[in-house]
């Protein structure tokens, strides 16, 4: 009976959606696969992943080079053989190549001639068309959008782009989904391109053992990326505007580390794992995700998971521990000059359930909840225990149009959208779901890897994640403020209880996410509002004692914040607080001058005095009162 329970534990098999014809087969050393050849009931047996020599070190320390997939001849009982293979004391596991799902089963789509081609052109940033109806990106609360639109329900990444840095080149994001319409006219600028690599020649010209990989690789068809099968809903070429459409370019939308025109986008590598109505293997993500670290990915955007209900992270991994090996694979990896390793972000689910889907839902991997333009829990959007932040993934039901209040992002003009809004073939269409979610934190996070670069910083990984979840506006008082909330169209009340405290730390904030990178300080401050901030946080305890010299406020931060004048200046302080009234939703700079050790400056033939002290602090600026508790920081 010990046996036998020894034997089962080490085989897996998640559901009945798996292939019928191969195995996944973990040994305890790579040398020892000569055995599973000598049975009858096998036709081939082949490693998972091809051998990266650059990282052949992480190879064996994640065990991948111990994986491996068996074939089996017609006719073979698959549920008997995977028993008998794993009663071989050389076996680790032996796990069934079960398939995962995009997390788009609740995600709507809809294009519409007349938004596509009458949105003007911004007086104030980039020059791209849809940029002011990309209300995720820079919300001024405006009721087309939603009855209940609510100001700074966005990602606050508008004066990054103007003042900061809006992306670098070397900063590769993959996005392991349905095929990126590579030649896409908002994206083609913005794609990675594996330069060893000759298009159409059908040979491995860089010998990374993928053939025309120029722009990433199709692994459901073992060959060029495709988009526009049928089955396709043009899901991965959406979430790629959303990290990296070209900005500036006069065309379409704008992309969260797109670049400022020159050149200087974020790029965007297409790790194909659904074709049509195929694909999302257990060995197609895994090898997906191999590729990622192994070609120059720093991040991978995840819009994928599984319904299935875990237990726990041991459940998880025991079930699925090729995919867990490839993650944690990846971001051991080093494709920047910033982490000691990558990023891997995930949606965390569509089906409302009170708990993140996996892989998201593992503890060391960031997975996204949704919010719509109200700053609210959208009425799909998974939370919970495994949720880690929150993010636009727009919401259908808030407007009868039923898409302006979705989120807005590149699209195959080869696909059709299906509805009453559909007017015919378009780049760009709304969609709405934590995959929409998911590629507003992975674009933040290259927009931070970019600027770090810029900034000649260097973080630990886990560091940086925790900065990046720290690097967040309340939702939680939004939440609490509301009972529930109403729709305007074809949907019932939705109770706030079960979400307060459930969205993770809160909403995803570019801004605060940079203010962390440069170790400058935030305070948040409420629009429309004559108010004191305390900054003995900053300054100590005893800074209502200090002499304070003045507060510089540059220009920028006065047109950013829309600030007020009171008694003649933009901001002063008094008895250790900042003064200061900002009329419009922004962030911005401040430089505040005191005197340490005294009532005034020493030096040259003034008495004993005390030294300048300069501290720089950022105001983020939003429509909700208070801070997130933790002042941007952990």
């Amino acid at each position: 009976m010990g046996r036998e329970r020894q034997i089962r534990s080490k085989m897996v098999r998640l559901s009945e959606d798996y292939d019928d014809r191969a195995l996944l087969v973990k040994l305890e050393k790579a040398s020892q696969s000569s055995f599973l050849s000598e049975s009858e009931e096998i036709s081939e047996v082949t490693p998972v992943f091809r051998h990266c020599e650059a990282n052949a070190d992480l190879e064996k320390r994640f065990g991948l080079d111990r994986w491996f997939i068996v074939k089996l001849n017609d006719g073979c009982n698959i549920d008997a053989f995977a028993e008998e293979l794993a009663a071989y004391r050389h076996v680790s596991l032996v796990e069934f190549n079960s398939v995962s799902e995009k997390c788009s089963s609740d995600a709507a789509c809809s294009m519409d001639r007349d938004i596509c081609s009458t949105a003007t052109v911004l007086n104030d940033g980039f020059n791209d068309p849809m940029l002011n109806i990309q209300w995720n990106y820079d919300n001024q609360g405006n009721k087309s959008v939603s009855p209940t639109c609510q100001k700074g329900a966005d990602v606050n990444v508008k004066n990054v782009w103007k003042y900061l840095c809006a992306g670098d080149p070397s900063i590769v994001v993959a996005v392991v989904d349905e095929g990126v319409k590579y030649n896409h006219p908002d994206l083609k600028e913005n794609m990675w391109v594996n330069k060893g690599e000759i298009a159409g020649n059908q040979i491995d010209d860089d010998g990374n053992g993928y053939v025309d990989d120029v722009n990433g690789y199709n692994f459901v068809d073992d060959g060029n990326i495709s988009w526009a099968l049928p089955g396709d809903s043009g899901h991965g070429t959406h979430c790629a505007g959303t990290i990296a459409a070209v900005n500036n370019n006069g065309i379409g939308v704008c992309g969260v580390a797109g670049g400022s025109g020159k050149g200087d986008g974020c790029k965007i590598m297409s790790c194909q794992i659904f074709s049509g109505d195929y694909g999302g293997s257990a060995i197609q993500v895994a090898n997906a995700i191999k590729y990622a670290a192994d070609n120059g990915a720093s991040v991978i955007s995840c819009s994928f998971g599984y319904t299935n209900s875990f237990s726990s992270d041991n459940y998880y991994q025991s079930r699925y521990s090729i995919e867990i090996d490839a993650i944690h694979y990846f971001e051991a990896c080093s494709n920047n000059d910033v982490l000691n390793g990558n990023v891997a972000i995930f949606a965390a689910g569509n089906n409302g359930h009170n708990y993140a889907h996996y892989p998201g839902a593992f503890h060391d991997i960031i997975s996204v909840s949704a919010f719509g333009p109200d700053l609210l829990p959208t009425y799909y959007t998974n939370y919970g225990p495994g949720c880690n932040i929150s993010a636009p993934g727009g919401e259908a039901y808030h407007t009868s149009s039923n898409f302006k209040s979705m989120i807005l992002s590149t699209m195959p003009s080869e696909i059709r959208s299906t509805g009453e809004s559909a007017m015919g073939n378009y780049d760009y269409a709304y969609m709405q779901g934590t995959s929409m979610a998911c590629p507003h934190v992975s674009g933040v996070v290259a927009l931070g890897l970019s600027y770090a670069k810029k900034l000649g910083k260097t973080f630990d990984r886990d560091q940086f994640k925790q900065m990046i979840l720290s690097s967040v506006n309340d939702i939680d008082q939004r939440i609490g403020s509301t009972s529930s909330k109403t729709y305007a169209y074809h949907q019932n009340d939705l109770q706030m209880g079960p979400y307060y405290h459930q969205m993770g730390t809160g909403a995803i904030d570019a801004w605060r996410l940079m203010m962390h990178i440069e170790g400058t300080p935030c305070l948040t401050a409420q629009v429309g509002t004559k108010q004191w901030l305390d900054i003995s946080e900053y300054l100590g305890s005893a800074s209502v004692s200090l002499t304070f010299l003045g507060v510089e406020v540059p220009e920028a931060t006065v047109e950013a914040l829309g600030l007020q004048p009171v008694e003649g200046e933009m901001a002063y302080i008094r008895y250790g607080r900042l003064y200061i009234h900002p009329s419009k939703i922004g962030s911005g700079k401040i430089y505040i001058k005191s005197v340490g050790g005294g009532s005034h400056l020493g030096g040259g033939d003034n008495p004993p005095g005390g030294m300048e002290i300069d501290t720089e602090i950022s105001i983020v600026a939003r429509d909700i009162d208070g801070a997130n508790g933790t002042g941007g920081w952990l």
